[in-house]
């Protein structure tokens, strides 16, 4: 049996954060992933030159049953924190270019690297290696069991024991690099919690009658401002052949649930009823997808139209229509039959209820030497870095303890 002070199950960034630090503190760290590669996550995210953390991450970029949970380690370890950390390695890096006129504050402060996520991989691999840890691809735990010395686990490549054990294994987003609930059964066995997961960040999709009326707007793109329950977001909407996606959908799909509608301003830029009276005023003649047709994409205009049984000229049009044009510009209401599912989603929300952990070492309360940290847990960021940087605190906060 090989034993370790500490064995870290997931190779991702909260895993390889907290396994680094724990080594430089010189304790013996092993590392085990199921897959044969590191950092997947990273790796894909952000076109491959991952959006590795937001200048803006605050607190309110969070989503859990419990919202202070995350504030102690997001204190401790901010952005500011691991942009020194990726300056110091020579990680050349630029924020993501911001369209003031749009409005939309939640794209500022996206961080990507210049080059490829590899950089942070690297980073993070050869700080591990260096300090003296070690990495075990290609194995899966098939049982974790208490001992008085810490935890022994059985895989498919021998049994190992470690003294601390760190859960750091995600959530189930994105199966085909390696998602599991893993980290949910093994919570499960030491009596915790789990607030059921759910896809997040994930792409909306509608029923056929919705469908219907939104086919023929697929590929096109509106900045939008969308919202539901207490999510409101500004930034890019997406009509695609399934429903709709793009920044802000996937932003507010984290507060969307069954059976909620969600609300659409096509025309965030314009109060649509103003717009529409003056150009019956002025333009009498037009019918009314050629005067929607200067504030909206012309598929989009055509769509509008047709909804509104209103396709004439706007001479022709009462105020009463008119308020129902500009209503489905400026307060769509549509309601989503469900989403793309884990398969797209960026993030998993639910995971391990964190009254059962503690904000400060993450170590389980049920548990001696038990840590849960990253996606695994109930803490969900909005798109943007913020998910990252979760991982890049939970699990430094973590490496310094454990």
């Amino acid at each position: 049996m090989q034993k370790s002070d500490i064995i870290v199950i997931g190779a991702g960034a909260a895993g390889m954060m907290c396994a680094w630090q724990a080594a430089l503190r010189g304790r013996s760290v092993r590392v085990i992933e199921h897959t044969r590669k590191i950092g997947e996550k990273i790796r894909i995210s952000g076109g491959g030159r991952s959006n590795f953390t937001n200048l803006y991450c605050s607190p309110d970029n969070f989503l859990s049953q419990n919202p202070h949970f995350c504030k102690s380690a997001l204190r401790r370890f901010d952005q500011h924190d691991f942009i020194a950390m990726i300056e110091d390695h020579n990680i050349a890096y630029h924020e993501k270019a911001y369209d003031e006129k749009s409005g939309n504050q939640n794209a500022r402060g996206q961080l990507f690297c210049d080059d490829s996520a590899q950089d942070i991989i690297s980073m993070l691999r050869d700080g591990i290696e260096n300090a003296g840890g070690v990495f075990q691809l290609e194995t899966k735990v098939k049982n974790v069991e208490k001992s008085d010395e810490g935890y022994t686990l059985s895989t498919d490549k021998g049994d190992f024991a470690c003294e601390s054990l760190v859960i750091a294994c995600g959530g189930l987003s994105i199966p085909k690099i390696g998602a599991s609930n893993f980290g949910y059964e093994l919570a499960k066995t030491f009596c915790l919690n789990i607030i059921a997961p759910r896809a997040g960040l994930v792409p909306l999709t509608f029923d056929a009658d919705l469908l219907a009326v939104t086919k023929e707007l697929s590929g096109v793109s509106v900045d939008a401002h969308v919202s539901c329950g207490d999510g409101a977001f500004r930034e890019g909407l997406l009509f695609t052949h399934r429903g709709l996606s793009g920044p802000s959908i996937l932003q507010v799909s984290s507060y969307w649930r069954e059976g909620e509608t969600v609300c659409v301003n096509l025309a965030p830029e314009h109060d649509a009823f103003e717009m529409l009276k003056s150009a019956r005023r002025d333009q009498p003649k037009k019918v009314l997808r050629t005067i929607l047709s200067s504030i909206l994409p012309a598929r989009i205009a055509t769509m509008v139209a047709g909804l509104s049984e209103c396709d004439t000229r706007i001479a022709d049009l009462s105020d009463k229509k008119l308020r129902t044009v500009a209503d489905i510009i400026n307060k769509w209401a549509c309601k989503p039959n469900g989403s793309e599912g884990y398969r797209t989603a960026e993030v998993t929300l639910g995971g391990v209820n964190t009254d059962e952990i503690s904000s400060k070492t993450f170590e389980a309360k049920k548990a001696d030497g038990l840590y849960f940290i990253g996606e695994v847990l109930d803490v969900t960021g909005h798109l943007g870095g913020h998910n990252f940087q979760w991982a890049w605190s939970s699990g430094w906060c973590c490496g310094q303890v454990v």
